[in-house]
């Protein structure tokens, strides 16, 4: 990726991305980064957890839309550091044509994005800087590698909890949303309280005055309505350890609930 390697990083304030790189047990994270990441934990300790089940999850999902729904196109919002079952791994591995774009605006993630620009030969990935509260701009840029007159996963895991503006949070999405044809699928995921109560809410307090990225969480019931104009399919939003687990019995809960919806 062309200016990669000058990209500035900021190793004295901790970084969303980089803590949850941490949590999944990944090696792109600094001391800060850590400390915040401890401080989470003393608060919530299965908080790893968590994520590692949106990772789970995010691979259910893929594997669902690739093999059931037919799709072979990915539009990544909020990519994260790269680390095991990206996204185009996951599609890839199902079917080698699968296109996708990532897109992120951390400075840490652009420094890694070559990790996420490997693909087959027969597929494609890109990775575009950019800020999700422009949905316009993103779309225009995707359309570089992704055919908009085909269905495409907008994967949104773990981005839309830092838009702290409900209705702004509300209009991302949408606007996203009504860019991708019909057949095409949200797959989000968002930080909630209703599984950990008051110590969830007092670390994401504290981990925004450490200077890290802000957070906050949202109920069920606002999570299913980032779903708006989409069909959510069984077992609707719920938490992402739940949602149609590889697994006989119900997995434990986790903090991030999420669904996937089918949109026109």
């Amino acid at each position: 990726m062309e200016g990669a390697g000058s990209v500035q990083i900021d190793i004295n304030t901790p970084q969303s991305a980089r803590i949850w790189n941490y949590w999944l047990g990944g090696k792109d994270h600094y001391a800060v980064d850590r400390e915040a990441g401890d401080a989470v934990i003393a608060h919530i300790p299965d908080i790893p957890e968590g994520a590692r089940a949106e990772r789970a999850f995010l691979v259910r999902a893929v594997r669902r839309l690739v093999e059931t729904e037919g799709l072979r196109q990915f539009l990544d919002v909020g990519t994260g550091l790269p680390t095991a079952n990206n996204t185009h791994e996951v599609a890839q591995r199902l079917d080698p044509e699968s296109r996708i774009v990532y897109v992120d605006n951390d400075p840490t993630v652009l420094a890694h994005a070559r990790a996420l620009l490997t693909s087959t030969p027969e597929g494609a990935t890109d990775y575009l800087d950019a800020d999700m509260r422009q949905p316009g701009d993103i779309i225009e840029a995707a359309k570089r590698t992704l055919d908009f007159s085909r269905p495409i996963g907008l994967m949104m895991l773990g981005v839309v909890n830092h838009l702290m503006d409900d209705e702004e949070a509300y209009r991302v999405v949408r606007e996203l949303v009504d860019a991708l044809p019909e057949g095409s699928f949200l797959v989000l995921t968002h930080s909630s309280a209703e599984v950990h109560g008051e110590p969830m809410l007092r670390a994401m307090r504290e981990t925004t005055e450490r200077g890290g990225t802000p957070i906050r969480a949202r109920t069920a019931a606002e999570i299913e309505g980032l779903f708006a104009g989409t069909e959510l399919l069984e077992p609707g939003v719920v938490s992402c350890s739940q949602w149609c687990p590889d697994t006989p019995g119900e997995p434990k809960p986790v903090y991030l609930f999420g669904g996937v919806g089918r949109i026109g």
